[in-house]
């Protein structure tokens, strides 16, 4: 990314991105709580934990025990890109070269070979390709590997095929590639409409770029369409992110995902390139999110756990309501799966007996895939206090409450499993972000911003965990 000169409507964007003592939101309580660092919870215990203590050999033994029955969920991660946005997360890598991509790609048939010979498990209900991008593979290669899914694995009739896609990358040809290949949902990765802002993070792609990128979609049988937006971006004021949210909206996607930027330069070096003096602070984080939520919902979306929103039809918005929402690494699903096997570099999965975690770098990956086992290289079993706070935490993130008492003897523990934890809720009660009755934890409407904070106190592992991005 080059260096950019301030222009005057950046000045602007910045100032607007504070706020007066006063205009503090009653909800933030202490404006401490939105930057207190806490875990996403896409999974408990979170990544940080894991450890090599379950190796290759151990997940061997837990494919092993899957049954023909056990209905699946498979992720394939594809860690190439074009080019390096700054303010990615994700664990990729830039290249232009064709051969480590397709060298890539006969690692991943290898792997979808390996894995399905040491389990009897074969009915997938949910296909996830994430990365990087994807489609980096290309078409012949998204074929190929989709065509081995499915030749050594039984897709149900209702499987929910999803990809990740820059729109950028989206052509006529690649959409009808995805039909092909029975893709029935494409997340489109918006992030931000204005052109400032764009350049602030260094991916550059004009609105009428997403507009193409949709209609050839479209053109493809493919009607499913969700777009993740940022929040909390350089030079990005509310009103930036409400002319997106506009601009996104005119599309119709079904679903449209709303993330804070999480700037982890310690952990993403490539960060290193956005400018940290033109980041919003916490309050003015608080105040866009709280902005883009109301005008989603005005524009006919309803709101789904604390950063999603869909159409009322939609199967995400169903979930919510009937309060049968899910949490994963893909952040809230449908997908109740009862096993989830990655594929691919950095790639995790989670089976009854907990999770597993491929080797992050190509060189182990593919090292392993060679030598024909598993590219396990750490993960963690589950012990049942992970099981009991993991549930509680996870209908805290999607309903917003959760009975603790009835959450432990689901278990097979005791009904008093969590009363050691709920004095730690007190503060937050005080400051109306959740009631309680009995063991049933509520949070507020005005505590649902800081719902990572309030399943933080439930949180065993929250101690030994390294660095995390900020609550807001």
């Amino acid at each position: 990314m080059t260096a950019m000169t301030q222009t005057p409507s950046m000045t602007q964007n910045t100032a607007a991105t504070a706020a007066p003592a006063d205009q503090i939101p009653a909800s933030l309580g202490n404006i401490a709580l939105a930057e207190r660092a806490v875990p996403r919870y896409t999974s408990y215990p979170t990544a940080p934990h894991f450890t090599p203590a379950v190796t290759a050999d151990t997940y061997r033994g837990w494919l092993g025990t899957l049954s023909p029955c056990t209905s699946l969920s498979l992720y394939l991660h594809v860690p190439f890109c074009a080019a390096m946005c700054a303010y990615c997360g994700c664990h990729t890598k830039v290249t232009r070269k064709a051969e480590p991509i397709a060298a890539y790609r006969d690692r991943l048939l290898a792997e979808i070979d390996l894995i399905a010979s040491l389990t009897p498990a074969r009915r997938v209900k949910h296909l996830h390709w994430g990365g990087g991008t994807p489609t980096r593979l290309g078409e012949e290669g998204l074929t190929a590997v989709a065509a081995r899914i499915a030749s050594r694995f039984q897709l149900t009739a209702d499987v929910e095929h999803a990809i990740e896609l820059d729109p950028r990358q989206v052509t006529p040809a690649l959409a009808e590639a995805l039909r092909r290949a029975g893709v029935t949902r494409a997340s489109l990765g918006v992030q931000d409409l204005n052109p400032h802002v764009q350049e602030a993070i260094g991916r550059v792609q004009p609105h009428a770029v997403v507009v193409a990128a949709v209609e050839a979609l479209h053109a493809a049988g493919i009607d499913r369409i969700s777009f993740d937006l940022m929040y909390g971006l350089p030079h990005q004021s509310a009103a930036d992110l409400l002319h997106s949210i506009t601009l996104a909206a005119a599309m119709a996607p079904s679903r449209i995902s709303l993330f804070g930027y999480a700037h982890v330069p310690w952990f993403k070096s490539h960060q290193k390139l956005i400018d940290e003096a033109a980041l919003p602070d916490a309050v003015a984080r608080f105040h866009q999110a709280a902005a883009a939520r109301e005008a989603l919902i005005g524009l006919g979306y309803e709101a789904v756990g604390l950063d999603h929103f869909a159409r009322a039809d939609d199967s995400m918005a169903i979930a919510a309501r009937e309060q049968t929402l899910k949490r994963n690494f893909q952040g809230y699903t449908t997908d109740d799966a009862e096993a989830l096997i990655g594929f691919g570099a950095s790639a995790i999965g989670r089976l009854p007996q907990g999770f597993v975690q491929n080797a992050p770098d190509l060189g182990g990956y593919q090292r392993a895939i060679d030598a024909g086992r598993p590219a396990t290289v750490r993960g963690l079993a589950l012990s049942v206090e992970d099981r009991v706070r993991g549930d509680a935490i996870e209908r805290l993130m999607c309903d917003f409450a959760a009975d603790l008492e009835a959450v432990a003897r689901r278990h097979g523990v005791s009904g008093d499993f969590f009363d050691g934890d709920l004095a730690r809720l007190d503060p937050l009660e005080r400051e109306g972000l959740v009631s309680r009755s009995d063991r049933r934890v509520v949070v507020s409407e005005a505590g649902k911003p800081l719902v990572r904070v309030v399943a933080s106190l439930f949180d065993a592992h929250l101690a030994k965990a390294g660095r995390h991005s900020a609550a807001v």
